[in-house]
């Protein structure tokens, strides 16, 4: 009986996944076809045309907003990929109680709902600029709120690889000559860099996706691409929103697509550099 069943879902197994993905990307299917509907109807086809990518591309508002989104996902993701590096190898040197309490403390604001990451940051901002009797809400505050959030990554992902390394490395290089600063970018950051990048790529995934944290952190006259995408949608939904997804969609398609050639070439040159050894 049991391989019976086992033969069954072996047999559904490929209609299970072709449906999973159906449900997956139908929808944005259907998102970049409309987007070259020359109609606003979402329900009717009118004819194929660039209408809503020339409307979006001449909407100064929605420039406005990818450029403060571009620019907030570059200076954040630097600023967490240096803050969450250095303290990732900080906590490393901690001893084993106080490593493991701040490594609590560094996992709540991952767990932690956005709308209260949001909200305490609005508030912690509101107070600090009542208290200097000058400053406000802006890109300048939605930029810090995006490092704070994203630290937190950075340091989840360098650790593991920190814990990787042999312990003793650091004073070997030392031994051999090499002065502190040396050892560091030239024995320990090559180790650590792969767990570098993973937390800089999720710190500016999560820096392009977020919504929540900046809509607390920003005024009504800065916004980035979540936030304008939110107030053309309450004004109802504009067909450029259509267009403006299609662009993310394909840029982020054509980054996997390269990110994954490059790790098959990677393993390629690997596999003949064994062959040639």
């Amino acid at each position: 009986m049991t391989r019976f069943f086992s033969k069954i879902i072996v047999v559904l197994k490929p209609f299970y996944l072709g449906l999973m993905l159906f449900f997956m990307y139908a929808p944005i299917a259907v998102l970049i076809i409309f987007s070259f509907n020359d109609s606003r109807s979402r329900g009717t086809w009118e004819g194929f045309s660039f209408r809503w990518y020339e409307q979006l591309f001449n909407d100064p508002h929605t420039q406005s907003a990818l450029r403060n989104t571009i620019l907030l996902a570059i200076f954040s993701t630097i600023f967490a990929t240096l803050i969450g590096t250095l303290a990732a190898i900080g906590i490393d040197r901690m001893k084993k109680r106080s490593r493991t309490v701040v490594m609590l403390i560094s996992r709540v604001p991952v767990m932690m709902p956005d709308v209260i990451t949001g909200i305490s940051l609005m508030m912690l901002f509101q107070f600090v600029f009542r208290m200097l009797g000058f400053g406000g809400l802006g890109f300048g505050t939605m930029l810090l709120a995006h490092i704070v959030f994203n630290v937190p990554y950075v340091i989840l992902s360098v650790t593991p690889k920190i814990r990787q390394l042999d312990p003793n490395l650091y004073e070997a290089a030392l031994d051999l000559g090499s002065n502190p600063a040396r050892a560091f970018f030239q024995v320990i950051l090559p180790e650590l860099w792969p767990g570098v990048i993973t937390g800089a790529m999720l710190a500016f995934t999560m820096s392009v996706d977020d919504f929540m944290v900046s809509f607390f952190t920003t005024s009504p006259g800065v916004q980035n691409l979540s936030i304008r995408i939110f107030s053309m949608t309450r004004r109802g939904v504009d067909p450029s929103i259509n267009a403006l997804s299609t662009i993310i969609f394909v840029v982020v398609m054509i980054m996997l697509i390269l990110i994954n050639l490059r790790d098959k070439h990677l393993i390629t040159k690997r596999g003949e550099d064994g062959n040639e050894n």
